[in-house]
């Protein structure tokens, strides 16, 4: 692709993660590419190609069935150019002005990610000082961090989940910019914080996000709700519930085994709506409407802030709804329960809960010996009834 866009007379460069990774020794996961092409002129090229977004044009490069190039015009500096839209609080609109590759560099967010190889001659093009970046293992913004954070407050999430990934500080002047302009991130529309916290939880270092969200202040910003709950003397048995539901989804990114946001934001969740559930009904024979009610009542809440698509947020609920029914294992409570569509995220639910002692570790036995009994079988698939043929009427 870059040697076709070079030979178009084109310039075309790998450029940002995939760059970084492999400087780093990590295998990357996709590579993007930036070029003098317009996205007009990059379509005309590929066939197998299409111009997505407003806010930046990209055009998308499909090979096969799954993969996808990204391939971006390089971007220039000029703020009175009517391709660059700023709001009044300086956040970027729209940036669709194009320049050369070194004015490129500098609208990149990280020195880190604005490394560029140059097929032209086999070399690392560093314009912004990525390289020392990389060899001191700091995250620093190219420009000044207030100015930057305000035309996206999105980049502070950028800066917590690349210093989880990559194992990186974040550089001083940096990390002090999070703590005041966090709030900024208040004025970012759900659907686009949940295309972010998916980016978050979803990258292998997921208890490290965490983490992290905490120290910059940013968690009441992605689960407000979970924030305020941990200022009021949280219990430990609680605390580390959450350490290890998002220590298990890691385990399960490494591995390659498929990931929920569903689960996530049920497990992060979850000490909100126990504590209330818990409040409002103490009879655990009684807790399935008290959760019910008080799961759909926090995920309304949730859902200002982060849009969670309906069937994530519902797969929650029932997840939560289905955690009283595990203590239930007279006659046939175990096979309805075990015929929940969700009934396996909500077993892994409630073996972390017996992990760390919030649940009887006898049930999660009682739960693994009762599936050994019975495998579960995939349903028969409804056969289609056959279509009748409509007989045409002869005209006349």
């Amino acid at each position: 692709m870059l040697y076709r866009l070079s030979k178009a007379g084109f310039r075309a460069c790998l450029v940002g993660g995939g760059v970084r990774d492999l400087l780093l020794g990590i295998q990357p996961k996709d590579f993007d590419v930036a070029t003098d092409a317009t996205p007009e002129e990059v379509r005309k090229l590929f066939k197998n190609s299409r111009i997505i977004g407003r806010r930046f044009r990209l055009v998308h490069i499909r090979f096969g069935r799954d993969d996808i190039i990204e391939v971006a015009t390089f971007r220039g500096q000029a703020d009175d150019s009517p391709r660059t839209e700023l709001d009044d609080a300086g956040r970027i609109l729209r940036d669709n002005t194009f320049g050369d590759i070194e004015e490129d560099a500098i609208r990149r967010d990280f020195t880190a990610n604005a490394l560029y190889y140059d097929i032209r001659d086999y070399a690392v093009l560093d314009y912004v000082g990525g390289m020392d970046a990389i060899e001191q293992r700091e995250l620093r913004l190219i420009g000044d961090p207030e100015t930057r954070y305000q035309e996206d407050p999105v980049r502070m999430l950028r800066a917590v989940r690349f210093a989880a990934k990559l194992d990186f500080t974040i550089e001083t002047r940096s990390a002090d910019a999070i703590y005041e302009y966090g709030h900024l991130l208040a004025v970012i529309p759900p659907a686009r914080m949940f295309d972010e916290i998916i980016k978050l939880f979803h990258s292998g270092t997921a208890l490290r996000v965490y983490e992290l969200l905490r120290h910059y202040k940013l968690l009441k910003y992605v689960v407000p709700e979970l924030d305020e709950w941990l200022q009021d003397e949280p219990t430990e048995a609680m605390l580390d519930f959450v350490d290890q539901a998002l220590v298990n989804t890691d385990q399960r990114v490494d591995t390659g085994q498929p990931v929920s946001p569903g689960f996530i934001f049920a497990a992060l969740l979850w000490p909100v709506v126990h504590a209330q559930a818990n409040a409002r009904q103490p009879d655990r024979q009684k807790m399935i409407p008290a959760l019910l009610e008080v799961g759909e009542t926090v995920m309304r809440r949730q859902v200002r802030h982060v849009s969670i698509p309906r069937r994530f947020s519902q797969m929650a609920r029932e997840i939560w709804a289905a955690q009283p029914r595990f203590h239930r294992t007279q006659g046939k409570q175990p096979q309805r329960l075990a015929a929940f569509p969700v009934f396996r995220a909500a077993y892994d639910f409630m073996c972390i809960q017996a992990m760390v002692g919030l649940v009887p570790h006898q049930l999660a036995s009682w739960w693994e010996e009762y599936q050994r009994e019975h495998p579960a079988t995939e349903p028969e698939a409804p056969r289609k009834r056959p279509r009748r043929r409509r007989r045409r009427r002869d005209a006349g």
